[in-house]
């Protein structure tokens, strides 16, 4: 029997439609991956299942005591307790368990004489054994004190309150205390978010011992293809089931694009030979005829757009910028005792990708910030060639102003390429972003945070810079968004350096890596991807 539900069920909100004729099953050891548009209908799912949201017609069932832990990629765990604390609460039955084992123990040692007192209590002590073996409780501090290490959990992230952890750090919390709880089921939104690679490929090789069924939203694609089975994509209110992992989905996603196309076109065919005899008929009928000319000739336009790269290389066309940019020599940095990097040295040039890699703590956003001015290095110094214009997404992020508009915002660079480029190539940027004119002229305090992402992103690429400068750009950005990204980092003439731990972006992109080695060593390694 399927451990949820979904039988036709229909969501709106307000004058907005959500999810119509939805059907889903989720089976017990099913790894679904759930992908679509910000905005499509992906996190209502997850919320119909948590009960947080109820259908408008439909049933959702659940099967009877099902267990569920839910990840949010904005956590809202909380309180003054420590994770460590948090995580022992989980616990609770197997230290009582260890308790009273230690009491056996401690009766045992005082009173070895035999009898039948001694027999009860090496009788108990065996079960006890057993229900410690049944709930693979002997290693539960080994369990916890690996998912907090590899999560990036240092000393004094283990002892502060949740209270006084940041947001991202929240995040591991909430993460590092669901994959201890192993729920039945697991509904993840955005997981790897904040999770450096090694984080990323614990978190595979969790799920590869997990017994459970889990329903995944992610943007990571080497992730998804790691550890899903089936993919359900989110689109025009349904969902489209696609058997396999993501690599399977692309694949058979193209050959169903491809039946719809042909589709299309015998339909443009028939609507052709329709509108041949309408002309031939009265007055009336030949008005007809016209409106199914515009319909043919909106239906040409629609399967003939333009590629992406013509739009793309267009817009960049006008900005032109020196071969190099920035030189980087013996650049250091340390926190106390802790060496970030030590006597870095290398160039920004026309056309590279600097993908910066390493683990969480080791140095790379400091990097970053050190690069745009935004802290200071020990030693070292990183000069910008004149004329050098640099931009930093995730500063533009932050300094979003709630009470501007969309379109605005994506075009309130003084040097912006929206100044120079062809309104028309512009607009079909804006449009292959998800863009709407109505999500143009939306106040940006109106927008959910991946939303926000795709205005700042867009910014960014359109801002007429020569460098951007981005930290974990793929976080909160749809699979669409990201391919429209890479596409306009692959064309942009300038520089990028780039911190992320999405290794299918990376690879796709990367022309050179900066790759931290083990924290706190200080060492770098500068290389061609």
């Amino acid at each position: 029997m399927s451990l949820i539900r979904l039988h036709d069920v229909h969501v709106r909100f307000d004058s907005t439609q959500i999810l119509r004729e939805a059907f889903f099953r989720l089976e017990a050891g099913d790894r679904v991956g759930l992908i679509g548009k910000n905005g499509s209908g992906k996190s209502t799912l997850l919320k119909l299942v948590l009960g947080q949201v109820e259908p408008d017609s439909g049933t959702v069932t659940l099967d009877q005591g099902l267990k569920i832990g839910y990840f949010s990629q904005f956590s809202e765990l909380d309180g003054t307790a420590t994770i460590t604390e948090v995580l022992d609460e989980l616990f609770v039955e197997i230290k009582d368990v260890e308790a009273e084992l230690a009491s056996i123990d401690a009766a045992i040692a005082a009173d070895p004489t035999d009898g039948p007192a001694l027999d009860a209590l090496v009788q108990r002590q065996a079960d006890l054994f057993e229900k410690m073996d049944h709930l693979d409780g002997w290693d539960y501090s080994r369990h916890i004190d690996t998912a907090l290490t590899i999560l990036g959990f240092d000393e004094a992230h283990r002892t502060c309150s949740i209270d006084e952890l940041s947001g991202g750090w929240r995040n591991r919390a909430a993460l590092a205390k669901i994959v201890l709880e192993r729920p039945d089921v697991l509904l993840l939104d955005e997981p790897t978010n904040f999770l450096d690679v090694a984080g990323v490929e614990w978190l595979e090789a969790w799920f590869r011992d997990f017994r459970g069924a889990a329903i995944v939203v992610s943007h990571d694609r080497k992730f998804l293809d790691a550890v899903i089975t089936r993919t359900i994509e989110v689109e025009n209110f349904h969902l489209h089931e696609y058997s396999g992992n993501f690599e399977e989905y692309v694949v058979q996603k193209q050959f169903r694009l491809k039946t719809l196309e042909a589709q299309f076109v015998h339909e443009s065919e028939l609507l052709a030979f329709e509108s041949e005899g309408i002309a031939d008929r009265r007055e009336a009928a030949k008005a007809a005829s016209k409106g199914l000319g515009n319909q043919l000739a909106k239906i040409k336009k629609s399967r003939a757009p333009r590629p992406v790269d013509q739009i793309i290389t267009e817009i960049y066309g006008g900005l032109h910028v020196k071969d190099v940019m920035c030189r980087v020599e013996g650049l250091s940095k340390a926190y106390g005792e802790k060496r970030l990097f030590d006597d870095l040295t290398f160039e920004i040039r026309r056309g590279n990708r600097i993908v910066v890699l390493g683990a969480n703590g080791s140095g790379k956003s400091t990097l970053l910030r050190v690069l745009t001015g935004q802290e200071d290095a020990d030693s070292g110094q990183a000069t910008w060639t004149k004329g050098t214009s640099v931009i930093s997404y995730n500063q533009v992020l932050d300094e979003l102003d709630d009470a501007d508009t969309v379109s605005h915002a994506v075009n309130a660079m003084p040097d912006s390429l929206a100044l120079t480029a062809t309104r028309k190539s512009v607009n079909h940027f804006l449009a292959m972003f998800q863009f709407s004119d109505a999500d143009l002229k939306q106040k940006i305090g109106n927008l959910s945070g991946g939303q926000r992402s795709r205005v700042a992103m867009a910014q960014c690429l359109l801002s007429g810079a020569s460098v951007l400068v981005l930290d974990e750009p793929t976080n909160h950005l749809d699979l669409s968004s990201t391919q429209v990204m890479e596409r306009a980092l692959v064309h942009f003439p300038g520089a990028v350096v780039v911190v992320s731990h999405d290794r299918f972006f990376t690879d796709k992109i990367a022309t050179r890596r900066i790759v931290f080695g083990a924290t706190g060593s200080g060492e770098v390694e500068v290389a061609t991807a």
